[in-house]
């Protein structure tokens, strides 16, 4: 397994920069939504109570989400039959398609119910787009990484995920900085969704230039000598029905935290704790701007120490002190201390963020991997991930915000068993397994037999 380790290096490097900005390009139009939801509420919908029209844009923030796994389906299938690079660049045509939708539409006080119609079906074009992002880019990412670096290498998908949340507030602080609040809710909320469909058209060039992993072009050119192959369908994912079982129980207590951490805390903060939007919006900037960087150094740490003791890490701090950190939040105004509480439970989910899509990956073959990784991964976060901040605002206007509280951290505490009674995926991984395999030219079935032990 001789290798000229340099250039191999270096090519992965590039392969993962391609990935890479991509991946940014399309949660920036994802996350951008969440962003600016407290401006262009009162575009779509008719006048009213605040919090009633948070709720209503957190509504079709949620029905996005019932897109994710029909993406996760539709796109995961399309990366194991036609390669990852050709499933990328379909995801980001159709995320572009979504955020310009938004970007045009006239306000309710113009077309009327056509406003909210059309806001809801740019959300699932979004949805669909990124549902199969994140199962084709975790394959992509995973499967060029190099042996021993997969950790590392694999975390830039959180990297650039919340790079893509950072630069959508980024994106608002430099707006709130040149425009008024009246201009802000009366159009200033355009502009992020024209930056992200220009963004996303520039990613398709850039992707089309990434290699295709070695691992599918193996995988296809060993299909190619069988009649009647069937990558990516269902049947064959039927064949996992443990590692579907731990993808769902990997997710549950990760994607609820995930989206209570970072985009629910800047509306809690805002309605909740009473600091200004102008100052929450700098306490979420620099508080993902360290949680980005924290990303690679967890993920280099799992290469060392495993995946599972990060994710145990994860589950019993955030089942401990999600509800702590929450109630003392809600209860001050102080933006430093806010700021610290926030970076608390990013530190927290950092055991689950920086290593969840490699740990995915491992588990499944690659004939199946991008289906497998996405489909339970999808469906997991439509069901919880994408209710989350709709319950949250619902139990907020029934009066029984702490609710919310104990509720995230019971999710946590389930996936927390998923993490003890798992095996470690790094000593199994179907990636490295694969590629051992393909270097001796035989037993390929024999090398995937303990992965699934």
């Amino acid at each position: 397994m001789t290798t000229t380790q340099p250039t191999g290096e270096r090519r992965v490097v590039a392969n993962v920069l391609r990935g890479s900005i991509g991946n940014l390009v399309e949660w920036y139009d994802w996350y951008v939504y969440a962003a600016f939801s407290v401006y262009f509420a009162k575009a779509f919908f008719p006048e009213g109570d605040a919090t009633a029209q948070l709720l209503s844009t957190a509504a079709v923030f949620a029905v996005g989400f019932l897109m994710r796994p029909i993406g996760g389906w539709a796109l995961g299938r399309y990366a194991d039959r036609f390669g990852r690079r050709s499933a990328l660049t379909l995801s980001v045509t159709v995320m572009a398609a979504g955020s310009l939708l938004i970007a045009v539409t006239p306000n309710y006080q113009t077309i009327g119910i056509a406003a909210p119609v059309i806001l809801l079906l740019a959300r699932l074009l979004q949805g669909l787009s990124v549902g199969g992002e994140y199962a084709t880019s975790a394959t992509y990412l995973s499967e060029v990484a190099s042996a021993g670096k997969r950790g590392f290498y694999s975390s830039f998908q959180y990297v650039t995920l919340v790079a893509g949340q950072l630069v959508a507030l980024g994106v608002q602080i430099v707006l709130l900085q040149v425009l008024s609040t009246a201009q802000m809710n009366s159009w200033g909320w355009r502009i992020p969704f024209l930056i992200g469909a220009g963004g996303a058209i520039v990613v398709m060039w850039l992707r089309r230039g990434m290699d295709e992993s070695e691992s599918f072009r193996a995988e296809s050119a060993g299909a190619a000598a069988k009649s009647g192959s069937s990558r990516g369908s269902l049947r064959v994912l039927l064949q996992y029905p443990r590692e579907c079982l731990l993808v769902v129980g990997l997710t549950l207590g990760g994607t609820v935290a995930f989206y209570t951490y970072t985009t629910y805390m800047q509306k809690f903060m805002i309605n909740t704790s009473g600091i200004s939007k102008p100052t929450v919006a700098w306490i979420n900037f620099i508080a993902l701007l360290v949680f980005v960087v924290l990303q690679p150094v967890a993920g280099a740490l799992s290469d060392r120490i495993g995946r599972r003791k990060l994710l145990i890490f994860f589950g019993i701090t955030g089942t401990v002190l999600t509800v702590p950190i929450m109630t003392v939040l809600a209860r001050t105004s102080n933006p430093v201390a806010a700021f610290g509480l926030m970076m608390t439970a990013l530190v927290i989910i950092t055991g689950y963020t920086s290593i969840n899509a490699i740990v995915k990956a491992e588990l499944f073959p690659t004939k199946i991997r991008a289906l497998g990784v996405g489909l339970p991964y999808a469906l997991t976060v439509a069901i919880f991930g994408g209710t989350a901040e709709m319950i949250a605002l619902a139990l907020k206007k029934g009066g029984h915000e702490s609710l919310y509280f104990w509720y995230v951290a019971g999710c946590i505490a389930i996936s927390l068993i998923t993490y003890f009674f798992m095996r470690e995926t790094s000593k199994g991984s179907t990636i490295d397994a694969e590629a051992r395999a393909a270097d001796t030219g035989s037993g390929a079935e024999r090398e995937l037999e303990p992965a699934r032990s």
